[in-house]
């Protein structure tokens, strides 16, 4: 479509229409204010954060839940640069962001001026592409490539810094691109059939084969597909953080997340295969610290969309490239003639063992805890963030998103909380502190009749509190979980165990009164120390129709 002469700040809101967008996550500055007018003039819904960095998280929870590649718009300079952590955080994760900063006037660029940052060169190892706009004309291209980039193959966030005058300048028509085609960019998305025809022929072979799920599973909106090939053939699946919620967690053929922080009975299930289908995941330290032993007498198909991801951290059988969804489709017409009943008997056996072990353990911890609350004071007390985590997800909605922000309540969570058919998000290959309640206030506006739910500990809270105002300014009703016990505690834990109690910079308190807190922001407040009134608070917490911030204090003590 052709209109009239328009701004390039206009062929880029109009290029963002083009795409669907609905809301843009930001904050502006001079540099990027051509752009912020224009939009006044579209019903693309604009949402001011209070620190850039909460712009590409709340645009990450956006994405996540709604399939759809965010978008987060910020000024030059420190604007940028404040945004380096979310785009981070994103790229870490393959989460499809659009990053659009504003900068300097073109002929001042490399000068020093005021607010100049090279955010492009100081992004290039967190993008998957970036683009620096030199003419307003190619800003449709630009935008139209971008979407294409970032949300197709490996999924990623794409950066597009434009300058001032760039913004300003005229543009004689305005057209949208149809179509993409980039020579140099042709991401794969069908399997190779024979390679398909080998991971077939060795899973009929294998006696004791196993499905390790990624975020790839989610990123390719493969769940479905994966759980289908699963259940078809009774083998048996665990995941690492990011795959969870691909597998229900009550499935009984989940058993686990695992890696250095997952259930034992998922280790072991992996040890003891003698086929490994890592679909969608990356081999890294956190989910499999030794690749080389794990994969030791086995046969491993690695199947990732991404070629770079396949045998970077240990070499597979079977490499198999392409879009999970696709190639499980695949799978699913194939017909295999298989019995692994002994080998879901073995697992079963494992994971009632060491469940029992770990019930005995924690009923001694919980004896020892209830002694340390008996010698407070009355009104005080500590809840074991075990026992709420899962008393909470399951009373939640089937079908909600539970965010977990980083640290012990991110291990915490992993273990406990119960995922149906909701969602499980959270900061997996970056470990983001502050990440969880600006994720959860793009995926509640993202879904508004979805229950989202973040989960954090008092120093990730602090690191982005500031977001309350957003909330309590667009009517965003989170509810925020701050389990508190006015420590680091991850880093506690590590300076208890590694460097026998010898604490360091860990001592938060006295942190703030988040009763205080939160009526400052003019949102609901709850506060839980004693776990017999535990229901009746998630209870309360749950039914809030506003914003609301529920305060469990936990043992400084307890480590996951």
């Amino acid at each position: 479509m052709i209109r009239k002469v328009v701004t390039g700040a206009d062929a880029l809101v109009r290029s963002l229409e083009e795409e669907g967008v609905e809301m843009v996550f930001g904050y502006p500055g001079v540099a990027i204010c051509p752009f912020f007018n224009s939009i006044l003039d579209s019903d693309i819904q604009t949402i001011l954060v209070r620190q850039e960095q909460c712009a590409a998280h709340a645009a990450s929870g956006y994405t996540r839940v709604s399939g759809k590649p965010g978008v987060c718009v910020v000024t030059s300079g420190p604007g940028a640069t404040n945004l380096i952590t979310g785009i981070a955080t994103a790229f870490a994760d393959s989460i499809p962001l659009i990053c659009i900063t504003g900068q300097v006037d073109s002929y001042q660029l490399g000068g020093d001026v005021f607010q100049e940052a090279d955010i492009s060169g100081s992004c290039e190892s967190f993008v998957k592409y970036s683009y620096i706009v030199r003419r307003a004309s190619d800003i449709p291209r630009i935008v139209k490539e971008a979407f294409h980039i970032a949300n197709t193959g490996r999924k990623g966030p794409v950066l597009i810094d434009i300058p001032h005058d760039i913004q300003m300048d005229r543009v004689a028509g305005f057209a949208y691109p149809v179509g993409v085609n980039l020579r140099t960019y042709k991401p794969t998305v069908q399997g190779h059939p024979v390679q398909i025809k080998r991971v077939m022929r060795e899973l009929s072979r294998a006696r004791r084969p196993i499905i390790c799920v990624g975020g790839g599973v989610h990123l390719s909106g493969a769940v479905k597909e994966v759980r289908e090939f699963s259940e078809r053939y009774d083998i048996p699946v665990v995941s690492t953080m990011m795959g969870l919620g691909t597998m229900p967690s009550d499935h009984p053929l989940f058993y686990g997340m695992v890696g250095n922080n997952g259930q034992r009975y998922g280790n072991r299930a992996m040890n003891e295969a003698d086929m490994i289908l890592m679909v969608g995941a990356r081999l890294a330290d956190r989910s499999i610290s030794q690749p080389d032993l794990i994969t030791e007498n086995k046969i491993m198909a690695h199947i990732d969309v991404d070629p770079a991801e396949i045998g970077k951290n240990a070499g597979p059988s079977i490499p198999l490239v392409g879009d999970i969804k696709e190639i499980f489709t695949e799978f699913n017409t194939r017909d295999l003639n298989v019995d692994f009943s002994d080998w879901l008997d073995f697992l079963d056996g494992i994971r009632d063992d060491v469940i029992n072990e770990e019930l005995r353990k924690r009923t001694e911890a919980r004896k020892k805890l209830a002694e340390k609350n008996a010698a407070m004071k009355e009104g005080m007390g500590y809840v074991d963030p075990r026992v709420f985590i899962r008393a909470l997800s399951l009373a939640m909605d089937e079908d909600a998103v539970y965010i977990a922000d980083v640290g012990q309540n991110q291990i915490w969570s992993c273990a406990n909380a119960v995922i149906r058919k909701g969602r499980f998000l959270t900061s997996g290959g970056m470990g983001t502190m502050g990440y969880a309640f600006p994720a959860a206030m793009g995926a509640r506006l993202a879904c508004p009749g979805r229950q989202v739910v973040a989960v954090c500990g008092d120093g990730a809270f602090q690191m982005t509190m500031m977001e309350l105002s957003t909330a309590d300014q667009y009517g965003v009703p989170v509810k925020l979980v701050v389990l508190r016990n006015n420590v680091l505690g991850m880093v506690r834990q590590h300076q208890h165990l590694v460097y026998h109690d010898r604490f360091s910079v860990t001592d938060m308190s006295p942190t703030p009164d988040l009763d205080m807190l939160a009526k400052a922001y003019r949102i609901d407040y709850l506060k839980l120390t004693d776990e017999n009134k535990m229901d009746e608070t998630i209870r309360e917490f749950l039914e809030d129709n506003r914003s609301i911030l529920l305060e469990v204090c936990v043992d400084p003590d307890d480590i996951c």
